[in-house]
């Protein structure tokens, strides 16, 4: 069993990004917009390639007023638009973030269950052995084990 994960991360290090990302909820709430499911599926998504698009038509109506509909509050597109490029960057830097979070989880997690099984097949067998001590853990770990039976007994 080769670990890739053998570096602990210190408990500093992760209240610091604990704080480092509730400091940053904080500072968004104020903007926070809280959409239903409906509408988020009903919302135009911009994406790289629509980003593209927005950005020169955003420029073309500050320079072209002529050409903007009465029912186009320039004020609004204007504020829109700047946050929306803004948080574009800002939600691509933490979608980065999250990638690198969800690597660290997925093999720290997996090695820790694949040791976790390691232990308590090591365990099972001592029990049936009847080693002592060994029966209590084993009983404990089989009500726990994910996608097992759920009660206590002896072992098989």
């Amino acid at each position: 069993m080769q670990n890739k994960h053998t570096h602990a991360i210190p408990a500093a290090t992760l209240e610091q990004l604990r704080a480092s990302i509730q400091q940053s909820m904080e500072q968004l709430a104020p903007y926070k917009l809280n959409l239903s499911v409906e509408e988020r599926r009903e919302m135009f998504k911009m994406g790289e390639k629509s980003l593209a698009f927005v950005k020169k038509a955003h420029e073309f109506s500050r320079q072209n007023a002529q050409f903007c509909p009465p029912y186009l509050d320039a004020e609004e597109f204007e504020i829109d638009f700047s946050d929306a490029e803004s948080l574009f960057g800002l939600r691509n830097l933490v979608a980065q973030f999250q990638a690198m979070l969800e690597d660290i989880v997925t093999v720290s997690g997996g090695e820790a269950f694949q040791s976790a099984l390691l232990f308590y097949g090591s365990v099972r067998v001592a029990a049936k052995q009847g080693l002592p001590g060994a029966q209590p853990i084993y009983d404990e770990l089989r009500t726990r084990f994910p996608g097992g039976k759920r009660s206590t007994g002896t072992a098989a």
